[in-house]
């Protein structure tokens, strides 16, 4: 080997490229999946989002017509929402889609999208692109699970946007 070098740095090169390929054609990768929301089918954009809005989320509740108890629960655990967040309650903002019918809420309204699932929970990046899904579930235990799965993804997401 000492009298070939070229061979060895072929050798050393020729290695990686086979493993990887081997891995890639061989599914050796794993295929977890980290987020605990749903990606949407289709894009969902607001096209008139505030650009002057200066934080990097928004937690919206698709408060639709015919929604009358699951988005009045909802709106509820959004306030709940909003006071998990705890110190990230500055980076984050809570909107609700659609006209509300309970005239006590805080939160800012937006407009309605026709795609969008009544009930549900959206998480909404500062460009106004709607990114992730939380489906309304009709038993109270597994609501909590998907809305304690949007605070781990929403804190994920503001640790990653501080990296960076």
């Amino acid at each position: 080997m000492k009298n070939n070098p070229l061979l060895l740095f072929v050798i050393c090169c020729a290695i990686p490229l086979i493993l990887a390929y081997s891995a890639l054609k061989l599914d050796w990768l794993p295929t977890a999946i980290t987020n605990n929301g749903e990606f949407l089918q289709q894009q969902v954009k607001y096209e008139n989002w505030p650009q002057n809005n200066h934080k990097q989320w928004t937690i919206a509740l698709n408060y639709s017509n015919g929604c009358t108890t699951p988005c009045s629960e909802q709106l509820a655990a959004l306030n709940n929402l909003y006071i998990a967040l705890g110190k990230n309650q500055n980076k984050v903002d809570v909107a609700v889609i659609g006209e509300v019918k309970a005239a006590n809420s805080p939160w800012k309204s937006i407009d309605a999208q026709p795609n969008l699932q009544p009930a549900s929970l959206y998480l909404i990046d500062h460009m106004g692109l709607v990114v992730l899904e939380y489906p309304f579930k009709t038993q109270p235990q597994e609501n909590r699970l998907v809305q304690k799965g949007l605070l781990k993804d929403l804190k994920k997401l503001l640790s990653y946007s501080r990296s960076s």
